[in-house]
């Protein structure tokens, strides 16, 4: 069963009822002022998100099934490691508002380690989203990783992580 909440005004998520059904979500651009709930929501397997307004991704690491997850617009994040309990992640993307672009803002992380050791995870989209070295030395541990797109790394980052793909494949 799929749940879809596009711009509400609320300030508190609503109830779901029979949460164990939920297979997957789209939250986006709503006003709640927590996203806690998403994680009574034990079978998801896919989740979008746009304007993640809490401070950590603790609320996730409960959603063990994970295969999906795309975050559009998570201004206040700085850690990663809550996503390294999702095992069965196959794809995640992170990104900043498409309007941060031109003014080079970005959504910096603390580290990309938490990403490598996810043991599923084949494709990696950051977008706006960089480790404070501005380096993607991290991902280059990842023993799963297949397809990485990168954007506001350092010059040359994009083209040594195609490097180390090539070289996988």
């Amino acid at each position: 069963m799929h749940l879809e909440l596009m711009r509400d005004r609320a300030r508190a998520f609503p109830d779901v009822p029979e949460p164990l059904r939920i297979t997957s979500a789209k939250v986006w651009h709503c006003r709640y002022a927590s996203l806690a709930p998403l994680g009574s929501l034990l079978s998801l397997r896919r989740l979008e998100i746009a304007t993640y307004p809490d401070p950590s991704f603790d609320l996730l690491s409960q959603l063990r099934l994970l295969e999906e997850l795309h975050i559009l617009h998570m201004p206040e994040i700085r850690e990663l490691s809550p996503l390294a309990s999702l095992k069965n992640l196959h794809v995640l993307t992170l990104e900043t508002l498409p309007s941060w672009d031109p003014s080079g803002k970005v959504t910096e992380v603390r580290s990309l380690a938490p990403l490598a050791a996810l043991p599923s995870l084949e494709e990696v989209g950051l977008f706006g989203v960089v480790p404070t070295s501005r380096t993607a030395d991290e991902l280059l541990a990842s023993r799963s990783l297949r397809r990485v797109r990168l954007s506001k790394f350092a010059r040359g980052e994009p083209e040594k992580v195609a490097a180390w793909l090539a070289d996988r494949a």
